[in-house]
């Protein structure tokens, strides 16, 4: 099999392209012109791209299937070279504005959420994709591949900022080598260039892993899926607490290095009648005590087949006002995709239940 060329930081192309400075004409071919082919790096000379194209491949993964939102977003299915897919969400938080003279303020602002394994080993009750299992680790470049081509499915220029969040199948922290550099190629000046305090890993609370990610300052947002505020209800919902109970994963936040303007997020799933009173909304707050936090209130999407309930609008915008009163930051994340398979893992299990019913 030939080696994926995103799996590469520029450095390391430059130990094995020479003179190194084709690393950054490589990088540039890549990330910024978005190229399909070796033979297209015109700047190259001709030997060096037959090489190239006959070691390395640009293309790791391939669209199979995507999903439309009438909010923007947009759901995607990608296969892997092994048959596997995961999934990737584009999501518009912002129209671009124009000036009164027509001539452009802003972009379009998204967000784009990606997967970092096949299926995911944690296996928390309401998630869709825990119901598949846990197949493989994403490469670096695999992870990297995911936003390319939703770059190039949706014409966003390389230049264009995005934010990224690496929350869709998979924890990644259990795979902190490969995410950790994708968060460098990523941040690369000479290719994509989002910053590391642009990119969001949200976990489920592996502690040790939030240390160790701590201790290697990339520089990049901590986003913690709590969604219970006792280990009782945590354990039930999220099978991963017996190993990390909410203590250890409050210590290991306390000691994260956080920019000075930012927060560590809280995730907070919220599920009708399991964590939506506000006996759970005065833990929560008791929980977050002298942290520099904002929770995210989320609805709980549902699927075929769960017996979770999505909850009321009141019941969120109670349990929102109690934090606020309180001096907690909170919001609650309005539902994107709520007309296709916005739940993550959703797209995929419909694939792969046609593909039996053939």
């Amino acid at each position: 099999m030939k080696k994926i060329i995103q799996d590469y930081t520029k450095e390391e192309l430059g130990q094995i392209v020479k003179p190194s400075f084709r690393a950054k004409q490589i990088y540039s071919w890549v990330y910024h012109k978005h190229v399909d082919s070796f033979e297209a790096m015109e700047n190259l000379p001709k030997a060096m791209r037959q090489e190239l194209a006959e070691e390395f491949t640009l293309h790791p993964l391939k669209m199979v299937s995507k999903q439309e939102s009438r909010d923007g977003s947009v759901k995607y299915l990608f296969e892997l070279h092994d048959g596997h897919t995961v999934e990737a969400v584009l999501l518009l938080m912002k129209e671009a504005q124009y000036h009164e003279d027509g001539t452009l303020k802003h972009h379009r602002r998204y967000t784009v959420c990606i997967s970092s394994q096949v299926g995911c080993k944690v296996g928390c009750a309401f998630c869709l994709t825990a119901k598949g299992g846990f197949m493989r680790d994403l490469s670096a470049g695999e992870i990297v591949a995911q936003v390319l081509e939703i770059y190039k499915d949706q014409g966003i220029p390389s230049n264009h900022r995005v934010n990224l969040v690496y929350m869709g199948m998979g924890e990644p922290l259990d795979n902190l080598e490969n995410v950790a550099k994708a968060v460098r190629i990523f941040a690369d000046m000479d290719g994509m260039s989002i910053s590391p305090n642009r990119q969001t890993i949200s976990t489920s609370g592996l502690s040790s892993k939030i240390e160790k990610l701590g201790a290697m300052d990339l520089g990049v947002n901590l986003a913690i899926s709590l969604h219970a505020v006792d280990d009782e209800l945590r354990q039930q919902l999220m099978p991963i607490n017996k190993a990390y109970n909410i203590a250890s994963i409050m210590e290991a936040v306390r000691n994260f290095p956080v920019n000075q303007r930012k927060k560590v997020l809280f995730e907070y799933l919220v599920i009708k009648n399991v964590n939506d009173d506000l006996g759970a909304a005065k833990k929560l707050v008791k929980l977050l005590n002298g942290l520099k936090a904002k929770v995210n209130l989320i609805y709980f999407n549902p699927y075929p087949g769960t017996d979770f309930k999505r909850p009321d609008p009141e019941d969120m915008r109670r349990f929102q006002e109690y934090l606020l009163s309180k001096g907690v930051l909170c919001t609650i994340r309005e539902s994107k995709g709520l007309d296709i398979s916005a739940a993550c893992g959703q797209l995929r299990e419909q694939k792969l239940t046609e593909g039996e019913d053939q």
